[in-house]
């Protein structure tokens, strides 16, 4: 989060950038091999977004011990993002700008499709101070921002809106970066973005749960996901007019975005709604060297890079790719009791381009006496073993269950095969019918 109006350091320089607004809604990737997407809005899994975190630390590290504007680490931490963006299919514009005569970046991703006329962006500062790396401030918003649009990819989001990310750099300088982009957006261009969301400071080690009040469907949109949890929130008020939403504010688009808190102190009421330590700042590293990825409170963390998807999903107005195509085997196969062997039934794929994808589905429908015997895994065409199910369920009858597989390093086309042992004697039962659908 950047230091006050009044302790902004420089302005910006421009710098043309040729052709970053000559299309607004890039030309849709080639279809994607048949991927369901989620009918809901993810949970994102915090030891992906923290895995972001320890790449940031580690470029803070190894670059002077910070990620600020116009330092090695900063511009290390914008080619991490990149890249990762480059793979999963976003169409990704690096625009430069001057300030304090160094040369700035601010990363934009598109994910193709979408009402190019209708566009909603999430965005986060990547920038640190330079006296420390930054983990929270603002790792972790950019970490969850970058977790969310992968989760985009994964699902292969065809949603109504056009969406968008971005990353800021010199925000610590007073909101350079995003000015920048937003100054020099086209009128045109800037009425065809519905909303901004702001994500800058979301792990605080002693965390608050705050909203911003700017924008009422999407400040209503985070109460919802946060009532859901039985979590109050409070509005935030902190970071008014210190972080990147302020820009695009400024420009007439309806902001909103989550906070945890930087170094204004918890009172006694927030702690007892929130825990945490009351009298204590919600990040007492904040701007300061202590800022590493042990200032990071993880269930915080969590439930905001969860509470974005949320919002990406809804406001998106997403919508399922179509189901691609299935194969299905339905004769019956008996399980032997413990100490039998493991039995297969076996699906023959053909006709599916290139690899699975990362969200193959499994059904699987076994009749038995006591699922907590049954051990259940998929195998590959390469022998390739996926554990669907180890042994939990306890005395239940039967397993109908539904699971997502992260197959994508496998090819789709071969024989595949559902493996079924029953670990422990006295119950038995049958396979009656499992699906795979890519």
């Amino acid at each position: 989060m950047s230091l006050s109006v009044s302790r902004r350091l420089a302005a910006v320089t421009a710098i043309a950038v040729a052709g970053l607004f000559a299309s607004t809604a890039p030309a849709a990737l080639a279809a994607p091999t048949a991927v369901a997407a989620a009918p809901t809005p993810p949970d994102i899994p915090v030891a992906n977004v923290k895995a972001h975190l320890a790449q940031f630390q580690s470029i803070a590290t190894a670059n002077g011990g910070n990620r600020a504007h116009g330092r090695a680490g900063y511009k290390a931490s914008v080619d991490y993002v990149k890249a990762k963006l480059d793979a999963a299919g976003f169409t990704t514009t690096l625009q430069t700008f001057t300030s304090s005569g160094a040369t700035g970046y601010n990363l934009i991703a598109d994910w193709p499709g979408g009402d190019p006329d209708s566009v909603l962006m999430s965005g986060s500062h990547l920038d640190s101070v330079s006296a420390g790396p930054g983990v929270n401030d603002n790792g972790s918003g950019s970490a969850a921002v970058l977790e969310t649009a992968l989760a985009v990819s994964r699902a292969r989001l065809q949603p109504t809106k056009h969406l968008r990310f971005g990353w800021w750099g010199a925000e610590e300088l007073g909101m350079v970066g995003s000015k920048y982009y937003v100054n020099n957006l086209p009128s045109a261009e800037k009425a065809k973005i519905s909303g901004y969301l702001n994500f800058d400071m979301i792990g605080s080690p002693n965390p608050g749960y705050f909203v911003y009040d700017d924008d009422p469907t999407i400040e209503q949109t985070f109460k919802n996901y946060y009532a859901g949890l039985g979590i109050p929130t409070e509005i935030e008020t902190e970071g008014d007019g210190r972080s990147d939403h302020a820009p695009f504010k400024s420009a007439g688009v309806p902001v909103g975005g989550l906070f945890s808190g930087a170094d204004y102190t918890k009172t006694a009421a927030q702690a007892q709604k929130w825990g945490g330590t009351s009298g204590q700042a919600f990040d007492r590293c904040y701007h300061a060297s202590c800022d590493t990825s042990a200032n990071i409170d993880d269930t915080a963390l969590d439930r905001n890079a969860d509470a974005i998807a949320y919002a990406v999903w809804n406001l998106g107005a997403a919508t399922p790719v179509p189901p691609g195509p299935s194969f299905e085997n339905t004769t019956d196969v008996n399980i032997p009791d413990s100490p039998g062997a493991a039995v297969t039934s076996p699906i023959t794929v053909s006709g599916v381009t290139g690899n699975a994808p990362a969200t193959t589905k499994v059904d699987v429908n076994i009749v038995h006496t006591y699922r907590g015997d049954l051990v259940v895994d998929l195998v590959a065409p390469d022998g390739t073993v996926y554990n669907l199910h180890n042994r939990s369920g306890g005395s239940a009858d039967n397993l109908v269950q539904t699971y997502t597989v992260n197959a994508s390093g496998e090819v789709a086309n071969g024989v595949w095969k559902l493996q079924v042992k029953d670990a422990a004697a006295q119950d038995t039962g049958y396979i009656n019918s499992w699906k795979i659908t890519f």
